[in-house]
């Protein structure tokens, strides 16, 4: 592998020589922002409807866990079908799901909301490990760690800028106006990837599809054989799901922006004031999340020792930066510690993506990334569950955050003690 340090220079170039890639990045900037706008008007929208910190927990699952259950039945369809037609069905069929979202206009209609979330989470389900796994078809080897940092890099931008806009425009122009921009966004997405022209290998010698293949469970048994036969591959394929232990920000972030750092605003209500503070916290989220791989892909490099030691520096950061969030009362500093600890999580994210692609086979690539999502989206559901019923129980979102950030020390440790396969004969 290149031992280059990667500069920002490389990922202009990647963009203006590879036209796959270009127009990947371009979906992926277009339906993530749409993502993060409406993130934000659904927590808002939850807050006011119900008043419950579990509501939020429980939005979040619906928008995580049902990947857990159906990414066996994902990493089949994106090993067996083109995963440039599955990405484009996803897209189109999210437009539809996102739309149907304007008609939630009441408390009465909060359970509409959340099979909403459900059905959206399975089209996510399907889109996301197949992009994951088409980079590295659209990339050359040494390509592979510049994608993946970009890819990230460009999540955590949309991220930061969506979650701050989406509030703000919830806040001004109502939350309708970001359910249907958000519609759109994967509408012209989806016609972005029609364009991509690659090749498949997956697809080669591979037999017609049928619904009842489905069913069969030789495919997911042959995956697992796989995995378990190279205990490196394995262990790395579990990163992500000790990066879901920090899955209870999404409950605390909102929580603690609606009721402890409020952004007020002459002439605003109560409810702007709060939309508008648990943007600052997830936009400062963003900002952490672009910051760790740039600044980290730069020192590491594209070698794969680097990148694995960057991987326990980046749980410990998420660690630090929890356990800051607690002790602090001042917005600019919870911000901060935000975005400390988010720049620990995404250099974990990214490092981890391009270790598991490079060593696994593309055959096997849409199996294995589907059941690595799953498994982190479990984590982050228990986690994000468990801080819902604490904070409705009474539990202060800032000892939520100092939990968070003495839970993190655990797939620290455990991938320090992980590292020493690599020094065995």
């Amino acid at each position: 592998m290149d031992s280059r340090p990667i500069s920002f220079s490389d990922y202009l170039d990647l963009l203006r020589r590879n036209r796959n890639m270009r127009l990947l990045w371009a979906a992926q900037v277009i339906s993530e922002i749409g993502d993060w706008f409406y993130t934000v008007a659904i927590y808002s929208l939850l807050l006011e409807y119900t008043g419950s910190a579990k509501s939020i927990a429980l939005a979040f699952t619906l928008q995580v866990l049902p990947q857990f259950f159906s990414s066996p039945t994902a990493g089949v369809i994106n090993d067996r079908l083109s995963r440039r037609r599955v990405m484009i069905f996803a897209d189109f069929a999210r437009a539809g799901i996102v739309a149907c979202m304007l008609l939630v206009r009441g408390p009465s209609m909060v359970p509409l909301l959340y099979a909403l979330l459900f059905l959206e989470t399975i089209q996510w389900a399907l889109f996301e490990p197949a992009r994951t796994a088409t980079i590295p078809n659209i990339t050359s080897n040494g390509d592979v760690m510049t994608g993946n940092a970009l890819s990230s890099i460009t999540w955590s931008f949309n991220f930061a800028i969506g979650s701050s806009l989406g509030g703000v425009i919830a806040a001004f122009f109502g939350r309708e106006v970001v359910f249907g921009l958000n519609a759109l966004s994967f509408v012209v997405s989806g016609l972005l990837i029609q364009r991509m022209r690659y090749e498949e290998p997956h697809l080669t010698d591979l037999p017609p599809f049928r619904i009842r293949d489905l069913f069969d469970f030789q495919p997911i048994l042959e995956g697992l054989r796989y995995v378990r036969s190279d205990a490196k591959l394995a262990a790395t394929m579990f990163v992500k799901a000790g990066l879901g232990l920090v899955g209870a920000n999404w409950v605390i972030l909102p929580v603690l922006g609606r009721e402890a750092f409020p952004v007020a605003r002459t002439g605003g209500s109560a409810d702007e004031a709060a939309t508008l503070g648990m943007s600052v916290l997830l936009g400062a989220r963003g900002v952490g999340a672009i910051l760790g791989p740039v600044i980290a892909g730069y020192i590491a490099g594209r070698r794969p020792g680097r990148l694995r030691g960057a991987i326990v520096v980046g749980f410990l950061m998420a660690s630090a930066g929890y356990l800051t969030l607690s002790a602090v009362r001042d917005p600019w500093q919870a911000a901060a510690a935000v975005a400390f600890a988010h720049a620990g999580t995404s250099i974990t994210w990214v490092f981890s993506t391009t270790l598991l692609q490079l060593c696994t086979d593309d055959k096997f690539r849409g199996r294995v990334f589907s059941v690595e999502f799953g498994f982190s989206v479990l984590m982050m559901s228990v986690m994000s569950s468990g801080a819902g019923a604490l904070i409705d129980r009474g539990a202060s979102p800032f000892d939520a955050a100092a939990m968070t950030g003495i839970v993190m020390l655990i797939p620290a440790a455990a991938w320090l003690f992980a590292l020493r396969l690599w020094r065995s004969p």
